[in-house]
Parts: structure tokens; sequence; C-alpha cells
């Protein structure tokens, strides 16, 4: 006879059913040492789980999220998934997940505060919490959705709410202090998406450190944080006779450094250039990218372990954790031209 050529077929998975027949007890008695091994014999506990280990069984999670109400699963929602910003924030809220056992669920809000409302309306029975990443939404929308959902911000800030932030008070005082070592007396900051609750942050505190040092500071924008965004940012810093420019974000940034090289505008030379993020790539552009670094692993994380003490210990009082940041300087950035 000839042999299958797929090979063997996979076994079957077992059942509660099969656990309860092979270890003589009933199911409900299999579940409760599952799900409430408390109200079970000690012994009778540890034969099931010994049955249940030869069998190869697990407890279905989603049963299990009805008899206990959680699902055991967190959401992450950001505004870009493409953006390398987000790729720390995601490995740490990753890392914090798995080391308290939890499962976490991913979603791109495309920029959107639209498409987020629908995203944690269609996720929040299927999830224990949310962590919003650089929400969208405005802060009264955020306080409607918070009434139903457990919610951790992650970049913004809200009233009543928990939130990881980072200091931009204290960035960008060290951007503006590294421009005006180099001898600039004005710069202009080029402004992303309006709902950026850091975005805003950033400008406010942007043009306050230049208020402290008597320099000129103007805003331009909105620009697409994106590579796509740089050539329109770019082409206004050039017309409006700009020694120094600070961008939004790194993406921002390098795509403005591209517009200023096919425009044969040397950088640092006749302009300097200062992102925001310190992502990846933010160092193997020409010239490399002076930077603010935040740090979104921690951000991450941060939030999930903040989330899970709402959602799960029942921990009602808002915290917020303010994160340092720091001017990582390289090749964009030197004496403003005479």
């Amino acid at each position: 006879m000839a042999s299958d050529p797929f090979g063997p077929h996979p076994r079957k998975r077992a059942t509660i059913t099969d656990v309860a027949r092979a270890a003589g007890v009933a199911a409900s008695t299999v579940s409760r040492s599952f799900t409430n091994p408390d109200r079970v014999n000690s012994r009778t506990r540890e034969h099931v789980l010994e049955v249940a280990a030869e069998l190869g069984y697990s407890p279905n999670p989603m049963a299990r999220a009805l008899e206990s109400g959680r699902t055991n699963t967190l959401a992450l929602l950001v505004p870009d998934i493409t953006n390398p910003y987000f790729a720390g924030v995601i490995k740490g809220a990753e890392r914090a997940a798995a080391a308290a056992g939890r499962t976490l669920v991913l979603g791109d809000t495309q920029e959107s505060a639209a498409t987020e409302e629908r995203l944690v309306q269609r996720l929040g029975p299927a999830v224990d919490g949310f962590v919003l990443s650089a929400s969208r939404m405005p802060d009264d929308e955020l306080r409607r959705v918070g009434e139903l959902n457990a919610i951790t911000l992650a970049n913004r800030a809200v009233r009543g709410f928990s939130c990881v932030v980072a200091d931009y008070e204290s960035g960008t005082r060290q951007i503006v202090d590294h421009l005006a070592s180099f001898g600039h007396r004005s710069f202009i900051f080029l402004g992303g998406p309006p709902e950026s609750w850091s975005g805003a942050r950033r400008w406010l505190g942007l043009r306050a450190a230049a208020h402290a040092r008597d320099m000129d500071v103007r805003r331009f924008g909105p620009y697409s944080p994106t590579l796509g965004g740089g050539a329109a940012a770019a082409d206004a810093a050039v017309a409006a006779r700009a020694t120094a420019i600070v961008c939004h974000n790194d993406m921002l940034a390098i795509g403005v450094l591209r517009r200023l090289r096919e425009r044969g505008i040397a950088v640092p030379d006749h302009m300097s250039v200062v992102g925001f993020d310190n992502i990846f790539g933010s160092d193997l552009c020409t010239p490399t990218l002076t930077t603010l670094a935040e740090r979104t692993e921690d951000a991450g994380s941060r939030a999930i372990e903040m989330l899970g003490r709402q959602a799960y210990e029942r921990v009602a009082d808002p915290a917020a954790s303010v994160l340092p940041t720091q001017l990582v300087v390289r090749g964009s950035t030197g004496a403003v031209p005479h």
C-alpha cells in the first residue's frame, strides 16, 4: 500500500471532554482546574493537569474569556505602522505584553481620528484595553470611548487618562541651545498634522526656548510627516531664506534633506536641519541627521504596564510617566552661513 505523500494525518486536538473522560472526572472539574483552581481539590487538579498535558490539551481562550470576562488580550493602535518611530513603541509594547503573559493586537489608524474610533469600537469587545499611541481623536471623543474601555495614552496627554510622554520642554531647549551655539539667530519650524499633540508640544517648547534666547522663530505648515512631505516644506524654507529649520519628525526632515540636495543647497553649509524621533535611518542619510531622541521602546512597555494595572488590577488613578529626551548631534547642523 502506497504511503501518504503528505505524511501522517495531524493529530486531532484534544477537547475538554477527552480530558474529562481520561481523567475520570466531570468536564466542569476540568474547566475549574484551569480557570478557578481554588475550587478544586489540589490532588484532583494535579491529576487533571497531568492528563491534559499528556493529551496536549490547552483551554480555549475564547471560552475562558466568556467565563472570566477577560480575553487577556490588549490592543495597540498607531497612526502609521510604516513610520519607523512606531517600531520602537511596538517592540516595547510587545515585550511588556509577552512578559505579562498577554497577547498584543496591533492596529493602524492611518492618521485618521475616524478610523481610530472605528477600530476602538470594533475591537472593544475582544480586548481588555487599549494603548493609543499618538492618538488623533479629539479630547471629548477620547473621554467618550474611555467610558467603555480601559485606555492608556502614549505620546499624548489628556486629563483623566494615564499616559506616557516625552520631556519636550527639555528637548526643545536642547535644540534651540544647539542652534544658538552655531550663531543662528532665527529658525523655522516645519509643522506636521494639526491633530498631533506632540507636534503642538514641540512647537510650544521651541517657541518658549527661542523667546528665552531672543531668537526669532516661525511655524510653517502643516506638512505630511513623511518623506514625500519634505519637498514642499524645503521649498518654503528656502523661499523664506532660513538659515536653520526644525522639522516635525525625522521622516519629514529626511525628505527635506533630499529636496535640498536636489536644489544644490548644501547642508549644513547653507542651511541646518534638525528632526525629532531619532528613527532608524536618521544616521544613514546624507548628511546624517541631528535629531531629538525619545525612548520609544520604554514608552511602549510602560504604556502596556500602566494599562495592565488599569485593566486587571482596577487601578483607577490616572498616572503620567515623563521620559527624558536627548539631542543627538550629527552632520546636518553647523554654523550660520555668512
